[in-house]
């Protein structure tokens, strides 16, 4: 009896390991993480997700035609850098965003809770929140009114940014169709990779249906490989959908990770 008590802690222990360890554990800043992308996997791609939008090395939008928004109007002049699978999504799995911590308090005493105390005190979230395989450049002012809304298919709502065709509305939001593929496979990636983070039934089903009407792009496959070299992980949904269509070989070792 006393050595099943012992030896189940450390199976489950073991086994919740192995679990994390097929994400991110190579890098727990959200900051390092955005820099290196910029510098090591767009720097010969800039281009944002949602609208297909050029950007620079400076962080500048060059918006493309007919691209409009009445609101952030400063925002939609920069780049940003947009966790597909929202933070609030994965961060309400820990305690320290639901109901905060004794060490996030305030300069005047104030307790503390969501994102900033997540953070400070949860290194498995902050390498969750730094995983670069779910995040992606968009324009400022899209990332911003997307906010933390989950993506569903909204067929009475119009486009909110004129010819880049993202509809939000009630707090949900339709991407463009030609980045439906890459969501889905990013919130795929997501839900096999941390055992903290589930979607819905209706949403899996929603994302299993845009992996299969956008099949991924050359650009996907090459995205995933260099995020692999930088990151020591594979986003093994996306790599198994390039090799199906033969844009990538399997990772035998660290040299096929290279670009």
């Amino acid at each position: 009896m006393n050595l099943l008590k012992i030896g189940l802690p450390l199976f489950l222990l073991a086994l919740s390991s192995t679990a994390i360890a097929a994400g991110n554990t190579s890098n727990d800043s959200f900051n390092k993480a955005k820099k290196m992308l910029e510098r090591e996997v767009y720097q010969d791609h800039r281009v944002t997700i949602y609208c297909g939008a050029k950007f620079d090395a400076k962080k500048n939008i060059e918006a493309p035609t007919g691209f409009v928004t009445s609101k952030y109007i400063k925002r939609a002049k920069r780049v940003e850098w947009e966790h597909v699978v929202p933070a609030e999504n994965f961060g309400r799995a820990f305690s320290e965003w639901r109901d905060g911590h004794k060490s996030c308090v305030d300069n005047k005493g104030k307790s503390l809770k969501g994102r900033k105390c997540a953070e400070k005190m949860n290194t498995e979230y902050r390498y969750m929140q730094a995983d670069m395989h779910n995040l992606f450049p968009a324009i400022g002012a899209v990332n911003a009114l997307r906010s933390n809304y989950n993506f569903t298919m909204l067929p009475s709502a119009v486009s909110d940014f004129g010819s880049c065709d993202m509809r939000i509305d009630d707090r949900k939001a339709q991407p463009p169709t030609a980045a439906r593929g890459v969501i889905a496979r990013t919130y795929m990636y997501m839900e096999q990779t941390y055992p903290r983070y589930k979607m819905s039934k209706q949403q899996r089903q929603i994302m299993q249906v845009w992996d299969k009407q956008d099949p991924v792009s050359k650009w996907e496959c090459k995205r995933s490989k260099r995020i692999g070299n930088l990151q020591s992980n594979v986003n093994t949904v996306v790599d198994s959908r390039c090799k199906v269509s033969g844009q990538l070989t399997p990772h035998t070792n660290k040299n096929q990770l290279l670009a």
